[in-house]
This record gives C-alpha cells, sequence and structure tokens, in this order.
C-alpha cells in the first residue's frame, strides 16, 4: 500500500469515528430532552442527520447505542475508584477517600444527562441495563468494603459490619447524586460534600464525649 493509499485509508477511519461520535453525542441529547422510552431511531436517525441505513451501520438498534453510552460513564466511575494507599507518607485515609468521593461526583457531574437518564430510566429497562448497573455498585461497595476493613486494620474505624456499612455509604453517594446532579442544576462545590459525607461516615452525628 502506498503513502498516498495509507493516508486515504486513515483518513476515512478517522471520518467513520467522527460520525460514530457525532451520531452517540446527538443520540444523548435526544434521550435527556425526549427520555429515553420516548425515543425511537427515528428521533435519532432525523437529529443526526444521518439516513436510517447509516445509522445501523454504526449501531443495532436504540439500546445498542445507549448501552454503549452507558458503558463509557461507568468506565470513567470506575477509573476515579483509587484502591487506598497505606505506604508511608501516603495522604489520610480520610483524605484518601475525600478525593474518590469527590471524583465520582465530579464524573456525574461532567455527565449529567446521562446520570439523569439512568437515576429517572434506566432501572428495569432490560437485562443488560440492568446487569451493568448492578455490576457497577457491586464494584463500589466492594471498593468501600475493602477501605473499611483497611481502616479497621488502622484502628481509624471501630468494629461494625464492612458489608453492612458499605451499604450505608454507596446508598449516601447515591442520594447525594440524585439530590446534587440528577435533580438540581446548581453548581456543586464536590470537595466540600465529599469530605462531609467522609466525615458523616467516619466521625457521626454525635459529638465526642
Amino acid at each position: 500500500m502506498t503513502t498516498g493509499e495509507d493516508g486515504r485509508v486513515r483518513r476515512a477511519q478517522e471520518s467513520r469515528e467522527a460520525r460514530r461520535l457525532q451520531i452517540k453525542q446527538t443520540a444523548l441529547s435526544v434521550f435527556a430532552d425526549a427520555g429515553y422510552h420516548a425515543t425511537s431511531v427515528s428521533d435519532l436517525v432525523a437529529a443526526a442527520g444521518v439516513a436510517r441505513g447509516t445509522f445501523y451501520l454504526y449501531f443495532d438498534s436504540k439500546d445498542a447505542i445507549f448501552l454503549e453510552l452507558l458503558d463509557d460513564l461507568t468506565a470513567q466511575l470506575r477509573a476515579r475508584i483509587v484502591g487506598v494507599d497505606l505506604s508511608a507518607g501516603a495522604a489520610p485515609l480520610a483524605e484518601q477517600l475525600e478525593r474518590t468521593v469527590a471524583r465520582l461526583l465530579q464524573a456525574t457531574i461532567d455527565n449529567r444527562p446521562l446520570t439523569r437518564i439512568i437515576f429517572r430510566e434506566a432501572v428495569g429497562l432490560h437485562a443488560p441495563v440492568d446487569e451493568r448497573l448492578r455490576a457497577f455498585d457491586d464494584d463500589l461497595h466492594a471498593y468501600v468494603v475493602r477501605s473499611i476493613a483497611v481502616a479497621q486494620q488502622m484502628d481509624a474505624v471501630r468494629e461494625l459490619d464492612p458489608a453492612v456499612s458499605a451499604a450505608c455509604v454507596v446508598g449516601s453517594v447515591r442520594e447525594l447524586v440524585n439530590r446534587l446532579v440528577v435533580s438540581s442544576d446548581a453548581a456543586v462545590d464536590v470537595q466540600a460534600v465529599a469530605a462531609a459525607l467522609v466525615a458523616h461516615h467516619l466521625v457521626g452525628l454525635v459529638p465526642r464525649l
């Protein structure tokens, strides 16, 4: 293959990738405006300005494009879950946990339209969506369980059931996302919110005697 042919192949590939991304971004906008259930492939095709056949070159169905959007978001969230560092000179446990919570909150803010669709419509859509959401929820729960176990080894957390406590933490993160990201357009101080959440779970409500 000549250099000129290589260039044409590369440009064609870049064009296909750009078109695919454009269809995805348009689909997210349509889902956010009309709702997932009310959106049809015809709506996506019209909004993207492509032929139906072109749409099907990239995605098999409305479900397929939504699943890819969901996978993009869960991948971003997973990338923000960092294990607790116990090495010498590492930041205090509370600070490490605050950073992780802040990163998770910021990811949902950066992806507010999709976060809203997931909270409002996605649960119960169909098995693949449920499986992906459940897998991420399980990953987050397991991370918190491990963090609590580490904190117990450091005598930073009293003896308790890590699984039960982790469920409480994950539930509180979910409710914060629901109130601050899904139900509001107001700016969020993610650092302050993360610090408050971690302080609540590590210290509680009752002042120390």
